[in-house]
């Protein structure tokens, strides 16, 4: 197991839609802020998309990830075939073990049927790059429902990017993903988190935490997935609630971000 942070560790300071950073974080300057937090691994995803780059641009990221000794994992949004097949691309160039997706789409939500009869016929091109497509558990599929999808698409180059806090949004919490999911996991997302009550104590919330700061049980974490039989890169995401100030933010995240690889490092070196 490695330890990785993702571009979505860093949402506030690359830029999310109406809150614009005067300067958007690129994928090089999280290459830097991955080195300075003596991190090895990186994810990149959708939120700073590696086919938008230019060739030049391409080659430059290629080039100084290659002088700081950092790694690249890559992730996209989105199932349609050219899309994957793009990326496909990219993660055989940048080296990467993995290819994480998230399935759905702003104006695409495929059914089961339609990921299987989609994903399936891909399959052989994963295999023969070597590369795992990895699926990451969102909030609109059950966990049991993603792992029948990963069944009937079947082979070994299919798996789950696990993430311990998006199927709250299908109801379900880490226990239930983690024993649905774990035997099938290839990356994992370590994104912590507390679920309290409103200040008018009608209804909940789900905040993000740095790692080790909120609710999920890490250590629980890494050993369920070790008792499954499973080793996968851990890669640190973060929902950072928002300051008043934007700048106040991104300082926030960037503080979070170092808390959480400081406890991190505990359990995994």
């Amino acid at each position: 197991m490695q330890l990785g942070v993702s571009s979505f560790a860093f949402t506030w300071a690359i830029g999310i839609p109406g809150y614009p950073p005067d300067r958007p974080m690129t994928a090089l300057d999280l290459l830097d802020k991955a080195a300075r937090l003596g991190l090895s691994l990186v994810q990149i995803c959708d939120n700073l998309p590696l086919d938008q780059l230019s060739p030049a641009e391409l080659n430059t990221f290629e080039r100084r990830a290659s002088e700081v000794d950092i790694s690249v994992e890559v992730g996209t949004r989105g199932i349609g075939p050219d899309r994957l097949r793009t990326y496909l691309g990219l993660a055989r160039r940048l080296k990467s073990p993995i290819l994480r997706v998230v399935i759905d789409t702003a104006d695409h939500h495929p059914s089961p049927d339609e990921v299987v009869s989609t994903l399936k016929p891909l399959m052989s091109e994963f295999e023969r790059a070597r590369i795992c497509l990895a699926i990451e558990n969102h909030d609109r599929f059950r966990a049991q429902t993603l792992a029948q999808i990963i069944e009937r698409v079947g082979g070994d180059f299919v798996g789950v990017c696990l993430d311990t806090a998006n199927s709250f949004g299908a109801l379900e919490g880490p226990d239930v993903v983690v024993k649905a999911l774990g035997p099938r996991t290839v990356n994992l997302h370590v994104k912590d988190f507390v679920v309290q009550r409103a200040g008018h104590k009608l209804g909940f919330s789900v905040e993000g935490r740095p790692a080790g700061q909120g609710q999920l049980d890490i250590p629980w974490l890494l050993e369920a997935l070790r008792i499954q039989g499973r080793d996968p890169n851990a890669i640190l995401e973060l929902w950072t609630p928002p300051e008043e100030a934007l700048v106040a933010t991104i300082a926030k995240e960037e503080a979070w971000a170092k808390a959480s690889v400081e406890y991190l490092r505990q359990f995994i070196p």
